[in-house]
Formats: C-alpha cells, structure tokens, sequence
C-alpha cells in the first residue's frame, strides 16, 4: 500500500485532523491553568509543537512501510524504530524549541519553563509515536488479512468454477457410445433418421460443453436439451420409454443450474428402462411453491430388478453442484416408494 491510510480515506482524514485539534485544546488548557502560560502563549506552544508532531507522525507510515520491505528480524526491528524515535523527537524538540524561542525568545520566564519541560516533552514525543506505531502496524494487519481473505475468496471462487465445469462436463461415456452405435445401425436401416440424430446429439454435446459464468440458465433452454436428450434414448429404447411432462407456462423462465436435468433423467432411465421389457413412464413436473421452484422427476422401476453397473454422473455429483452453487445441502431429495421411484428438486428463485 503507497498511500497512506490517514489521507487515502477523507472519514479517516478529518478524525484524524479532529483529535489533533482536541490534543492541541487540551495542551492549551493544561499550560494556561497548570502553569501559568499566558493564553497566547499557551495556544502558540500547542499549535507549534502539535502540529510538527501531526506531520512527523503522518510521514511514519513510509518509514514503517520502508522498514517492513526490508523483512528485518525482531531485534533488528527493535533496534530500528529505537533509532527512528531517537531522531523524530529529538528534531520535533529541536524544531519546537528554536520556532517559539523566535516568538518569544524575549520572554525569560517562558524560555526557562520550555527548557524545563523539555523532559517531559520527550516522554509525550515518545507516548505520541507508539500510537502512531500501533495504529499504522494495525492498518497494515487489517489491510493484509483483507487482501489474504480476498486471495482466499479468489482461489475459492477458482476452484469452484472448476469443480462445477468438471462435474457437468461428466457426460456418461456409455450414453455417447450406445448413441454413436445407433447412429452406425441407422445409416444402413434409415439414413435421414440417422443424420437427423447426428444433429440432435451435436445440439446436446453444444449445450453440454457451453459455460455461463453463473451456471444457470432458463427452465426453457433447459428443457429444450433434455427434450434432445430424449428424442437420442427414444431411438434406443423405442416404445419402452414413455416420456411425458406437466410444466406450467410460467416456470419456463425461472433459472436453474445448466445440465442439471438431464443427469436425473438419464437416472430414472438406467434404473427404470434399462432391465425392463415393458413401457416404462418417465415424468417431469414444475411448480412453484413459495420461494422455490419444485421439478420432480419420476419413473416406474422394479426393487427387484439388479441395479445397473455404473454411476455416471450420479445423484451425488448433481447434490455436490447444488451444494457448490447455493450453498446447501438440502435441495435434493430422493423415494422410493413401492414401484415408483422419485427425485425432487427444490430451487430457491433468488
């Protein structure tokens, strides 16, 4: 930091102007009552030697700043400002002494009650300069922890951009491979069929991979992918899979995470379709509740059926997303109940 604390602020400026006006009060009161300085001297000697001391004491902050570059042991900075106090009194004595003996060096009764006051005068030099010292090492610990914590912040905020790219950039490989496989089957069987998934499966791979810096988009664009999504298992799975959606108008345009549906479908299809020979129905609803956006997500499945090998992206990865984003733990929510099989999704709008 170059500038100093005491300027770069103007609340800080004027408190800072404001105790020396106190200081100098003070100092004209006690000389005027406790020793018997006339007024106008009295006022004189504060002001001359207050004032020196504000600009000594407001200059220590480069000298501190300087010393602090150094890197000096304890001893060494011991030794240091030791040194530095010496000097800064002794000028500011010196200074004080020769400025009033031109305004009143006449007077014999004052010059012997300043060259008699010239102890005490240094004890107040040295009381004056460790506050100055404990104030400014005081700023200088509050503006490093600030900017550690602001370090701290930055990192964090890097690593969960990271974490969050990595966990929706875990597309499950078997889904690419088993589409790529029907895309091989359809070029022979039905060729149009086959480009025209070629297409839906680069829509969804563009949409997968693109970033938002806040990692949410709209209900909408959200739905428009899953709906790829699905139209790439239909091929797979034909009549098996029976998707169907109750989603009110205005839910389309609250945000939510991106690609945060789709893991939870590609769910309810490994562990519903799958193993099973009959339709199997899928379904998404939305609606608002509150302050919250409630998507619920369920499928028929059999308890008995062995479970998929596999966890692909996997309900813990979509918990530790809504963890990362919103800060909670509480916002998914999973049942089974007897044969049908339930993911709900509670979003906070704000």
């Amino acid at each position: 930091m170059l500038f100093n604390p005491v300027s770069k602020n103007k609340s800080y400026f004027l408190s800072y102007l404001a105790v020396w006006i106190l200081i100098i009060a003070v100092h004209t009161l006690v000389l005027n009552f406790f020793y018997g300085v006339s007024g106008t001297e009295s006022l004189t000697d504060s002001l001359v030697f207050n004032l020196i001391f504000m600009v000594a004491g407001y200059s220590l902050w480069y000298v501190i700043r300087f010393n602090l570059k150094e890197k000096p042991s304890f001893f060494d900075l011991l030794f240091n400002h030791l040194l530095i106090a010496l000097v800064v009194i002794s000028l500011w004595l010196l200074l004080g002494y020769f400025s009033m003996r031109g305004f009143y060096g006449g007077d014999e009764a004052y010059m012997d009650f300043l060259r008699n006051s010239l102890a005490w005068r240094a004890v107040i030099g040295l009381f004056y300069y460790l506050l100055f010292v404990m104030f400014y090492y005081l700023i200088l610990y509050y503006d490093d922890l600030q900017e550690k914590l602001k370090t701290e912040s930055k990192l964090q905020n890097l690593v969960t951009k990271a974490e969050l790219e990595t966990l929706k950039s875990q597309i499950n490989p078997h889904f690419l491979f088993n589409s790529l496989n029907s895309i091989s089957s359809l070029t022979i069987t039905s060729p149009e069929k086959a480009q025209e998934m070629v297409i839906k499966l680069s829509d969804f791979l563009r949409y997968s991979l693109s970033h938002d810096k806040n990692e949410k988009t709209s209900l909408q664009k959200e739905f428009e992918n899953l709906k790829r999504y699905l139209e790439i298992e239909k091929v797979r799975f034909g009549k098996r899979l029976n998707f169907v959606y109750s989603i009110p108008e205005s839910c389309y345009s609250q945000q939510i995470p991106n690609m945060i549906l789709q893991p939870l479908i590609e769910n309810s299809i490994k562990h519903g379709v799958y193993n099973s020979s009959d339709e199997v129905q899928v379904e998404i609803s939305c609606k608002e509740e509150n302050d919250y956006l409630v998507i619920e997500i369920s499928n028929d499945y059999d308890p008995e059926v062995k479970k998929p090998k596999g966890e692909g992206i996997g309900l813990k990865n979509i918990k530790k997303r809504l963890q990362l984003i919103y800060h909670r733990t509480d916002l998914l929510e999973t049942v089974a109940d007897k044969m049908v099989f339930k993911a709900v999704l509670r979003l906070p709008k704000n």
